[in-house]
């Protein structure tokens, strides 16, 4: 019985050894944010004041996945991205309306993933309803309803909606 006292004294120190060096002390340093900051934030100065950093408010993370049909232009969640051949470079785009339900349009401020290199142009353009759709070489961007991440059967639907192709090259390391 006595050995058992002391494997629990022991046990108890041990615990609350462990609760004091994971509190530590307001001076301690700060513990890094599960969003690292981008290249594109730091070379549009982008980088945020305080001690988390990543991207801004409103951003959208732009990587580069491998699925079934190779490497392509996905959104942070897996979400593959898509082009529709009726809109124009840095044109209006035109999908709205019932297209827009189905088609949904990829709104915010782009920012590339820090595991991705030599992707075309980034830029945004006002939709119908005013708000900031994402282009990539001056083409908006969509998501289709529903879709699993990575999933991309809904290449090639009525002939005008496209992936955007990547390469393993687009991934640093790759």
């Amino acid at each position: 019985m006595r050995k058992s006292g002391w494997a629990a004294a022991a046990g108890l120190g041990s615990l609350v050894l462990l609760l004091t060096a994971c509190g530590g002390s307001s001076g301690s340093s700060s513990t890094p944010s599960s969003t690292p900051t981008t290249t594109a934030q730091a070379n549009q100065g982008g980088q945020p004041s305080g001690a988390a950093l990543g991207p801004q408010k409103g951003s959208v993370v732009l990587i580069v996945q491998k699925s079934a049909l190779g490497y392509v232009l996905a959104a942070s969640g897996g979400q593959v991205l898509y082009t529709y051949d009726k809109d124009t470079k840095g044109g209006t785009p035109s999908c709205t309306g019932s297209c827009a339900t189905i088609w949904l349009p990829l709104t915010g401020n782009p920012v590339e993933s820090p595991g991705v290199t030599g992707l075309g142009t980034l830029g945004t353009v006002s939709d119908a309803n005013g708000a900031k759709q994402v282009t990539y070489n001056g083409l908006p961007l969509y998501m289709f309803k529903g879709a699993k991440p990575l999933a991309t059967k809904a290449n090639g639907t009525g002939g005008v909606w496209h992936v955007i192709k990547m390469s393993e090259s687009n991934i640093n390391g790759g």
